[in-house]
């Protein structure tokens, strides 16, 4: 049986890695660590000067990183930033989707279908087609690993006693969700036979700017009570889980929801 260093199997050296969503929440830190583990990261949002700042911080790091644009419910725009990747750097080893639009997030009394289908043009139809165009360059290598970021929302539900009253939640937000998880089986099934690995990791509770909303803030403070690490995630927390799924000490994790969530799903 072969045998390899633990270190060897973390190293992404040489690896080639488009993270999408890659300069908003969870999207730096997870350029980061891929970075930091010796990759060289594409990071692509809608947001161009985002991206280029994030990527001039991990390049002042001594790390490498580029900046992109991508519209994910444009498929010229997916298109662009797929063969620009591949004409430049000549494969795609790691595809992290973890892109998120909240914009058209509703409830179901306010729910629209030009709403609904907006939210899920990004959301669940931008992964699935920016997979679709990757695949055949990772097919052509014999390989990579692709990565969804999904959510605890796509295990469960909301418990609606823990939020405020009139709380309604965003519908489209679990429903897409759920819908990840069964994108990454379906996809771990059908190209695992091509060494293509696909999983997804479902983050707990996370975002910094609920706590300074007074509408909201009670619901946080409720939340880490009945946490079982008594805290809410923050950025890094999602590091380590994309690092070790980009990497070959998960080279026999296949079709994986990886639940980050201090626990909260055990209850």
């Amino acid at each position: 049986m072969k045998t390899r260093n633990a270190r060897e199997l973390f190293n992404l050296k040489g690896k080639v890695a488009i993270v999408t969503g890659g300069r908003g929440m969870y999207g730096v830190a997870i350029s980061e660590g891929l970075a930091e583990m010796g990759a060289q990261v594409i990071i692509a949002s809608r947001n161009l000067h985002g991206c280029e700042k994030t990527a001039k911080m991990i390049q002042d790091s001594g790390l490498s990183a580029e900046g992109c644009a991508l519209e994910l419910s444009n498929d010229e725009s997916i298109d662009t930033l797929i063969d620009y990747v591949v004409k430049k750097y000549g494969k795609i080893d790691i595809l992290v989707n973890n892109a998120m639009d909240h914009t058209n997030l509703v409830a179901l009394e306010d729910a629209e279908r030009e709403k609904l289908q907006a939210s899920s043009a990004v959301n669940l139809d931008g992964h699935i087609m920016i997979t679709k165009k990757a695949l055949p360059f990772m097919r052509a290598q014999g390989g990579g690993s692709i990565i969804i970021m999904s959510s605890i929302r796509g295990l469960d539900a909301p418990h609606f006693p823990f939020y405020p009253v009139g709380y309604g939640g965003n519908l489209n937000y679990n429903t897409e969700k759920w819908a990840l998880i069964g994108f990454t089986k379906w996809m771990a099934a059908r190209y695992g036979k091509d060494n293509i690995r696909t999983n997804c990791i479902c983050p707990g509770g996370h975002d910094p700017e609920l706590s300074s909303d007074p509408f909201m803030a009670p619901f946080v403070k409720t939340y880490e009570e009945h946490n079982p690490l008594h805290r809410w995630a923050d950025d890094y927390d999602m590091k380590g889980p994309v690092c070790f799924l980009a990497s070959d000490a998960s080279a026999y994790v296949n079709g994986a929801a990886l639940v980050v969530d201090g626990g909260w799903t055990v209850w």
